[in-house]
């Protein structure tokens, strides 16, 4: 049987915990009065679930407004481009550029790919009225044919083996990337990292523990002292809560990548902003000074409160994750001893926090463009369709050539998006969306409206592998669903 021995109670470190996670407002609010203390205590990781985005074309009609998308999500980006003198001008010097030729598969190098987690292409062959640069050329391009069209670069070249090499390239970096989110890299430490975990130890209950978490050697070190004495037993740090609360809901878990010290762990979430409400726990064994990966699924969550199993709480709601905790306890669960407690000296080194297991979300998105199957499709109506198919063999077999890029692309192994507008138009985005899928889609659509979609569909797993068309509504738009829009759509049979 342990004898608890009697030790001081540190109030004053009671109330610096309660403070620092904000559990008493008022004394919280005085705090910061008398001490000019403004900081959050929530803590802001934003809705950025990629790393950099790289965008070919990016200074084309639909690429450049994609690029100003993008850095208005805070997405990093990269653009390919031939002209990085030119592309300064016009895409800013928030963009990154890569200098290079989608023709020319030698300038197209592994740095291309770097930390990009999906390529957005609005690569296309420049098609131009042959009476060359005129005032008309405006109503040209917003879809209103005045001019016999030419096409300036060849076809097969830019829709096709352009296409080619620029998956070859993409495919080594992205095809074995497993859908993750990182969470908490503490491999790059800044000073919000450091501020968002704080000691909640077994003083909140009258013990004496004492731990703490700091960023060493990139790395977070979670140590202390865990004593039994007052009733006491646990050390734990914990973040302050989320805001928004992380929705994780297209994901099957956490990861961590700790070294540990032999030591069994508790590793907590909360889907309530409450401080001492229910959590969510997994236990976890660790193997003295070895790293490990450890995986924490959802499904296998406890719901607990203070150390008592809460089964009436319910699944876990992995869609407002409002904190996260790490726990060293002499208890299991319900009474139940850990068998690998020991009061005393500890530590645990963590390198990373990560959701695993993700739904697949796009890695390659293509504009391509309504009517690439329609030349030569039996029961075809030329009178009646757009320009590009009735002129596609003038063309150079522009509509032929953007097919047999899809093709490639939907049999490359990257999780894809092809989008195929109708005609492409300079107005603004403020009608509804139409999606279809079989090539019969005819209209006009936005350039704006088609690079908010291809933004979209980045953070959706219902825009995975499906090819579809889109043209504009009579009708203004409400606010768009593009989570129901797609979800309607069928996957490609590949």
């Amino acid at each position: 049987m342990i004898q608890n021995s009697s030790r001081k109670w540190d109030i004053g470190r009671f109330f610096q915990t309660l403070n620092y996670f904000e559990v008493i407002p008022f004394f919280s609010c005085l705090q910061r009065l008398f001490t000019s203390d403004d900081k959050s205590k929530t803590v802001h990781l934003g809705e950025k679930k990629m790393g950099t985005i790289l965008v070919a074309g990016a200074t084309g009609g639909v690429g450049k407004r994609v690029v100003r998308r993008l850095l208005d999500n805070n997405y990093p980006v990269r653009a390919l481009v031939r002209d990085s003198h030119k592309a300064r001008e016009i895409l800013g010097d928030k963009v990154e550029l890569f200098e290079g030729d989608l023709t020319l598969k030698e300038t197209l190098t592994s740095k291309l790919m770097d930390d990009v987690s999906a390529v957005i292409c609005c690569t296309g062959v420049r098609v131009q009225p042959v009476e060359g640069d005129t005032p008309g050329r405006e109503k040209y391009y917003q879809g209103i044919k005045f001019y016999l069209p030419e096409v300036v670069d060849s076809p097969e070249m830019v829709e096709y083996e352009g296409i080619k090499n620029l998956l070859e390239v993409a495919q080594k970096s992205l095809k074995y990337k497993l859908p993750e989110r990182t969470i908490f890299d503490f491999t790059n430490p800044t000073l919000e990292l450091k501020e968002s975990w704080g000691a909640v130890d077994d003083v909140v209950m009258g013990g004496v523990s004492q731990s703490n978490i700091k960023l060493i050697r990139n790395r977070a070190v979670f140590s202390g002292n865990v004593s039994t004495d007052n009733n006491g037993g646990f050390a734990s740090v914990r973040t302050r809560n989320f805001e928004p609360p992380l929705d994780l809901s297209d994901y099957d878990g956490i990861e961590l990548r700790v070294q540990g010290d032999g030591k069994r762990y508790k590793f907590i979430l909360r889907c309530e902003g409450k401080w001492d409400g229910i959590g969510y726990c997994y236990s976890f064994d660790t193997i003295y000074n070895f790293t490990q990966t450890i995986q924490i699924p959802f499904a296998d969550l406890i719901p607990v409160f203070r150390a008592k199993t809460v089964p009436e709480a319910g699944n876990f709601d992995a869609s407002k994750i409002y904190s996260m905790q790490l726990m060293l306890s002499k208890f299991e669960y319900n009474g139940g001893l850990n068998p690998r407690f020991s009061p005393g000296l500890f530590g645990i080194e963590i390198e990373s926090i990560k959701a695993y297991g993700g739904k697949p979300k796009p890695q390659f998105i293509m504009i391509s463009s309504a009517g690439v199957t329609r030349p030569g499709r039996p029961g075809i109506n030329l009178e009646e369709e757009p320009p590009a198919v009735r002129m596609n063999d003038q063309l150079g077999g522009i509509l032929t050539w953007k097919l047999r890029g899809e093709e490639v692309i939907r049999s490359s192994g990257l999780s894809y998006t092809i989008v195929r507008p109708c005609a492409l138009t300079e107005k603004p985005a403020d009608k509804g969306l139409i999606f279809d899928q079989g090539d019969n889609l005819k209209g006009q659509v936005s350039r704006e409206a088609i690079a908010q979609l291809c933004v979209e569909a980045l953070e959706l797993p219902s825009a995975c592998n499906k090819t579809f068309e889109v043209r504009e509504e009579d009708q203004p738009k409400n606010n768009s669903n593009w989570q129901d829009l797609l979800s309607q759509l069928t996957p490609d049979s590949i």
